[in-house]
Parts: C-alpha cells; sequence; structure tokens
C-alpha cells in the first residue's frame, strides 16, 4: 500500500455544506436564519440563560451552599525581605509596618511569609507566621511572637 492509494473509510467524509449560496442550493437567501429578528443579525442573539428580558430562572433560585467569604480571615501580608527596612532589635508589628509604608491596611493581622533573606535580627509580632518565615527570622537570631 502506498500513500496516494490511501482513501477514508465509505460514508466517513461528507462534503461539507455551505449556507446561502443561492436558491439552488436548497439553503440560500437567508440562510436559514428566518426572516429578520436578533438572530438574523450579525453577532445577534442572547447570551445564555437570557429568558427575554423576563427574571431569568437563575435570579429567582436561593442561593445555596457554603460560602467562606463571610467569615474567612484576610490578613496583611509581608514577606521576610521587606522586613530588612528596620534596625536590628527593632519590635516590628501592625503598627511598625503602616508606619513605614509597608502594608496599606492592617486587616485582620498580619501574616508573615518566607520569601526572601533576612539580615537583620528583629522581634516580629504576627498573628500568623509560615514556617519558613519563622525558621528564617529564628536563623539570624530575632524572635517570632505570636500576637
Amino acid at each position: 500500500m502506498k500513500l496516494h492509494e490511501l482513501s477514508p473509510a465509505e460514508g466517513s467524509v461528507k462534503d461539507g455544506f455551505r449556507k446561502g449560496r443561492g436558491a439552488g442550493s436548497g439553503n440560500g437567501k437567508t440562510a436559514g436564519k428566518g426572516h429578520k429578528g436578533q438572530n438574523a443579525r450579525s453577532g445577534g442573539g442572547v447570551r445564555p440563560g437570557f429568558e427575554g428580558g423576563q427574571l431569568p430562572l437563575y435570579r429567582k433560585l436561593p442561593k445555596r451552599g457554603f460560602n467562606n467569604s463571610r467569615f474567612g480571615k484576610c490578613y496583611a501580608v509581608v514577606n521576610v525581605n521587606s522586613l530588612n527596612k528596620f534596625n536590628d532589635g527593632d519590635v516590628v508589628d501592625c503598627a511598625a509596618l503602616l508606619a513605614a509604608g509597608i502594608i496599606k491596611n492592617a486587616f485582620d493581622g498580619l501574616k508573615v511569609l518566607g520569601e526572601g533573606e533576612l539580615t537583620k535580627k528583629l522581634t516580629v509580632k504576627a498573628a500568623v507566621f509560615s514556617a519558613s518565615a519563622k525558621e528564617k527570622i529564628e536563623a539570624v537570631g530575632g524572635k517570632t511572637e505570636v500576637v
């Protein structure tokens, strides 16, 4: 068997159907779109779930299920490398970070993450520490305090 002898299986390939190519094609003139109306226009049609302006079903049904956004804690996040702005022996907490302009809002507390390196010996007070952040702070002789 050679490449030029190959052909698809009988009945597996149909000719493409070309819409709007004259009355003789059986699908000319309006090309299956009917006469006028929103669906006949280019870019026409409505979004999924649209019911012609009637209040759609997805808005009539009550919200179901649990969503933690009401109850979850939102922390102000700081990486270890941004604590290098402080001097050796300083106590770093939310108030100090706000004053230094490192965070804009305290939210529900401070979370310290371990990206970067710390070169200063600091006492850091925060609500949450990542394991790597705690390790890096204590490695340079600093202290971590959970507030």
